[in-house]
């Protein structure tokens, strides 16, 4: 198993798909690194030799930011909006989105489960 950015990467699938397991590695980055490193697009992670993966691995750590250094990098960013009180960190602080969606119907994973309001019965209809 091969094991890059200390993300182990599934051994059945193509190399291009188990790099984007790795935390901001997308399809296109993870193209453009194998094309670096001089490994086929279509290779299984478990047909890579040892020379092929020490190449990806010193490519990914060296010229990408990810997992860990990525992660802070975001959360500081977002720390950095609600500490000057903008408009996105003021919706990232009260976990609504962010990027200009809808809220009335959608964004239930910002919102979180649907809570109930009390007092909002249905009027009775008229007989």
């Amino acid at each position: 198993m091969a094991r890059i950015a200390g993300v182990d990467l599934p051994r059945d699938k193509r190399i291009a798909v188990g790099l984007t397991y790795i935390f901001g590695i997308g399809q296109s980055t993870a193209r453009k690194v194998l094309e670096q490193a001089g490994v086929d697009y279509h290779t299984r992670v478990q047909a890579l030799s040892d020379e092929q993966v020490s190449a990806l691995r010193g490519i990914i750590e060296n010229r990408i930011k990810v997992e860990g250094a990525l992660r802070s990098e975001v959360s500081i960013n977002v720390k950095r909006l609600m500490d000057i009180g903008c408009y996105r960190g003021w919706r990232h602080r009260r976990g609504l989105p962010a990027r200009g969606q809808r809220t009335r119907t959608n964004s239930r994973t910002r919102k979180g489960p649907r809570k109930a309001v009390a007092g909002k019965k249905k009027p009775p209809s008229p007989k």
